[in-house]
């Protein structure tokens, strides 16, 4: 009886990669949008605040966005999650 190495699946992005795309495709889409960070963390449900400094820290800082986030930065941004992931 032989034992065979189990390999990581490689077609599966880790957890940082995912978050680096859908941060990389989320700059993007606020760069075309002409918005400011206070508008974008208005849209997303923060107050005036905090606003500006919450969508600067998710665009720079968060390594691993909640899906609850990633929705309300895409309906924010005028698009489908799906068009961030």
């Amino acid at each position: 009886m032989t034992t065979r190495a189990v390999t990581p699946n490689l077609l599966l992005p880790s957890r940082a990669t995912v978050a680096d795309h859908v941060r990389r495709k989320a700059i993007k889409l606020f760069e075309k949008s002409g918005m400011t960070l206070e508008e974008l963390g208005l849209k997303m449900g923060y107050t005036t605040g905090t606003a500006r400094r919450a969508a600067w820290q998710l665009l720079n800082k968060v390594s691993d966005p909640r899906l609850s986030t990633v929705e309300k930065l895409a309906e924010a941004l005028g698009c489908q999650p799906k068009h961030l992931l």
